[in-house]
Protein backbone atom coordinates (compact mmCIF):
# COMPACT_ATOMS: atom_id res chain seq x y z
CA UNK A 1 0.00 0.00 0.00
CA UNK A 2 1.63 3.77 -0.95
CA UNK A 3 1.80 5.75 2.16
CA UNK A 4 2.53 9.27 2.07
CA UNK A 5 4.90 10.83 4.74
CA UNK A 6 4.01 14.18 6.22
CA UNK A 7 7.23 16.28 7.75
CA UNK A 8 6.86 19.07 9.78
CA UNK A 9 9.52 21.76 9.84
CA UNK A 10 9.51 24.82 12.67
CA UNK A 11 11.82 26.94 14.14
CA UNK A 12 14.67 25.33 16.31
CA UNK A 13 14.69 25.90 19.49
CA UNK A 14 18.63 26.72 19.81
CA UNK A 15 21.15 28.94 18.05
CA UNK A 16 22.65 25.41 16.68
CA UNK A 17 19.82 24.51 14.64
CA UNK A 18 17.78 26.41 12.87
CA UNK A 19 15.07 24.33 11.81
CA UNK A 20 13.17 21.11 13.63
CA UNK A 21 12.41 18.21 10.89
CA UNK A 22 9.87 15.80 12.52
CA UNK A 23 7.69 13.32 10.87
CA UNK A 24 4.42 14.66 11.59
CA UNK A 25 1.55 12.34 10.01
CA UNK A 26 1.24 9.81 7.31
CA UNK A 27 -1.73 9.43 4.47
CA UNK A 28 -2.61 6.06 3.19
CA UNK A 29 -3.33 5.59 -0.47
CA UNK A 30 -1.30 8.74 -0.75
CA UNK A 31 -0.42 9.55 -4.55
CA UNK A 32 3.35 10.13 -5.40
CA UNK A 33 4.70 13.41 -3.94
CA UNK A 34 8.15 14.85 -4.01
CA UNK A 35 8.33 17.34 -1.08
CA UNK A 36 4.75 19.53 -1.46
CA UNK A 37 3.69 21.88 0.84
CA UNK A 38 0.47 21.36 2.55
CA UNK A 39 0.47 24.32 5.18
CA UNK A 40 2.12 27.22 6.32
CA UNK A 41 1.46 28.65 9.48
CA UNK A 42 3.10 30.76 12.12
CA UNK A 43 6.89 29.75 10.48
CA UNK A 44 5.78 26.17 10.66
CA UNK A 45 5.17 24.03 7.49
CA UNK A 46 4.18 20.56 6.60
CA UNK A 47 5.00 18.70 3.60
CA UNK A 48 4.26 16.07 1.70
CA UNK A 49 7.62 14.76 1.77
CA UNK A 50 7.27 11.50 -0.64
CA UNK A 51 5.04 8.32 -1.23
CA UNK A 52 6.57 4.97 -0.64
CA UNK A 53 5.04 1.84 -0.47
CA UNK A 54 4.44 -0.57 2.69
CA UNK A 55 5.49 -3.48 1.69
CA UNK A 56 4.38 -6.74 4.49
CA UNK A 57 6.01 -10.22 4.55
CA UNK A 58 4.39 -13.37 5.97
CA UNK A 59 7.42 -14.18 7.49
CA UNK A 60 7.45 -10.42 10.31
CA UNK A 61 3.91 -11.67 11.16
CA UNK A 62 5.48 -12.01 14.70
CA UNK A 63 6.89 -8.61 14.41
CA UNK A 64 3.75 -6.50 12.75
CA UNK A 65 1.86 -8.40 15.96
CA UNK A 66 4.26 -7.13 17.94
CA UNK A 67 3.64 -3.22 16.35
CA UNK A 68 0.09 -3.82 16.95
CA UNK A 69 0.27 -4.34 21.11
CA UNK A 70 2.08 -1.04 21.39
CA UNK A 71 -0.05 1.56 22.20
CA UNK A 72 -0.57 3.31 19.70
CA UNK A 73 -0.26 1.06 16.97
CA UNK A 74 3.06 2.94 15.10
CA UNK A 75 5.20 2.31 11.97
CA UNK A 76 8.34 3.05 11.65
CA UNK A 77 9.77 5.70 9.27
CA UNK A 78 12.94 5.75 8.16
CA UNK A 79 14.76 8.95 7.17
CA UNK A 80 18.18 9.74 6.12
CA UNK A 81 20.68 13.32 4.92
CA UNK A 82 19.75 14.16 1.90
CA UNK A 83 22.95 14.50 -0.50
CA UNK A 84 21.09 16.89 -2.85
CA UNK A 85 18.63 18.96 -3.33
CA UNK A 86 16.82 21.91 -1.20
CA UNK A 87 15.64 19.73 2.02
CA UNK A 88 17.96 18.24 4.50
CA UNK A 89 16.04 14.97 4.88
CA UNK A 90 15.42 11.63 2.61
CA UNK A 91 12.64 9.30 3.43
CA UNK A 92 14.14 5.99 3.06
CA UNK A 93 11.82 3.78 4.20
CA UNK A 94 8.13 2.93 6.20
CA UNK A 95 8.30 0.04 7.37
CA UNK A 96 5.85 -1.63 10.10
CA UNK A 97 8.03 -3.89 12.15
CA UNK A 98 9.56 -2.67 14.91
CA UNK A 99 12.61 -5.08 14.87
CA UNK A 100 13.33 -3.67 11.21
CA UNK A 101 13.25 -0.07 12.80
CA UNK A 102 15.43 -1.22 15.58
CA UNK A 103 18.46 -2.50 12.83
CA UNK A 104 18.31 0.94 11.48
CA UNK A 105 18.40 2.52 14.45
CA UNK A 106 21.25 1.09 15.68
CA UNK A 107 23.42 1.23 12.76
CA UNK A 108 23.62 5.56 13.38
CA UNK A 109 23.37 6.69 9.96
CA UNK A 110 19.61 6.81 9.84
CA UNK A 111 17.16 8.85 12.20
CA UNK A 112 13.95 6.78 13.09
CA UNK A 113 11.19 8.42 13.95
CA UNK A 114 7.93 6.44 15.15
CA UNK A 115 4.66 7.36 13.91
CA UNK A 116 0.93 6.59 15.06
CA UNK A 117 -0.84 4.48 12.46
CA UNK A 118 -4.05 6.05 11.44
CA UNK A 119 -7.16 3.61 11.87
CA UNK A 120 -7.71 2.39 8.04
CA UNK A 121 -3.93 1.06 8.46
CA UNK A 122 -4.32 -0.40 11.69
CA UNK A 123 -7.07 -2.35 9.99
CA UNK A 124 -5.25 -3.39 6.74
CA UNK A 125 -2.29 -4.73 9.10
CA UNK A 126 -4.02 -6.47 11.86
CA UNK A 127 -6.23 -8.60 8.78
CA UNK A 128 -2.69 -9.07 7.49
CA UNK A 129 -1.20 -10.50 10.92
CA UNK A 130 -3.84 -12.36 11.63
CA UNK A 131 -4.40 -14.33 9.00
CA UNK A 132 -0.26 -14.87 8.81
CA UNK A 133 0.75 -15.34 12.43
CA UNK A 134 1.42 -18.71 13.38
CA UNK A 135 2.66 -18.62 17.35
CA UNK A 136 5.74 -20.36 17.93
CA UNK A 137 5.48 -23.20 20.53
CA UNK A 138 8.08 -23.03 23.00
CA UNK A 139 10.72 -25.66 23.10
CA UNK A 140 12.91 -26.29 26.01
CA UNK A 141 16.62 -27.09 25.20
CA UNK A 142 18.14 -30.21 26.66
CA UNK A 143 21.75 -30.68 27.83
CA UNK A 144 24.09 -32.45 25.56
CA UNK A 145 24.62 -36.01 27.20
CA UNK A 146 28.29 -35.26 26.91
CA UNK A 147 30.59 -35.45 29.95
CA UNK A 148 31.69 -31.94 30.34
CA UNK A 149 33.83 -32.82 33.61
CA UNK A 150 36.36 -34.97 31.93
CA UNK A 151 39.86 -34.72 33.13
CA UNK A 152 41.82 -31.77 32.21
CA UNK A 153 45.56 -32.77 32.01
CA UNK A 154 46.22 -32.44 35.99
CA UNK A 155 44.56 -29.44 36.69
CA UNK A 156 43.49 -29.27 40.23
CA UNK A 157 44.89 -32.85 40.27
CA UNK A 158 47.14 -32.70 43.55
CA UNK A 159 49.92 -34.94 43.17
CA UNK A 160 51.33 -33.38 39.78
CA UNK A 161 53.31 -30.47 41.09
CA UNK A 162 52.55 -26.81 40.15
CA UNK A 163 53.57 -23.70 41.49
CA UNK A 164 50.35 -21.38 40.03
CA UNK A 165 46.79 -23.28 39.52
CA UNK A 166 44.06 -21.63 39.69
CA UNK A 167 42.31 -24.70 41.09
CA UNK A 168 44.21 -25.87 43.87
CA UNK A 169 42.75 -25.53 47.48
CA UNK A 170 44.52 -23.02 49.54
CA UNK A 171 44.97 -26.16 52.16
CA UNK A 172 47.03 -28.59 50.03
CA UNK A 173 49.42 -25.67 49.08
CA UNK A 174 50.25 -25.09 52.74
CA UNK A 175 51.49 -28.49 53.49
CA UNK A 176 53.12 -28.90 50.82
CA UNK A 177 55.34 -25.65 52.46
CA UNK A 178 55.73 -27.67 55.61
CA UNK A 179 57.02 -30.96 54.47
Amino acid sequence: MPVGVVIRRAPGVTRWARWSWTVSGLLPAARPADWHLLRTEAGVSEYHAATLPLELHRAEAEAYMQALATHPPSLYVILREAEHGSFPLEVTLITASPFEAQDYADSGEELVEKVAMPSGLVAWLRAFTVAHFREEEFVKRRRDKKDIGGVEDGIGDPRIAQLTDVYRSPALAKKERLQ
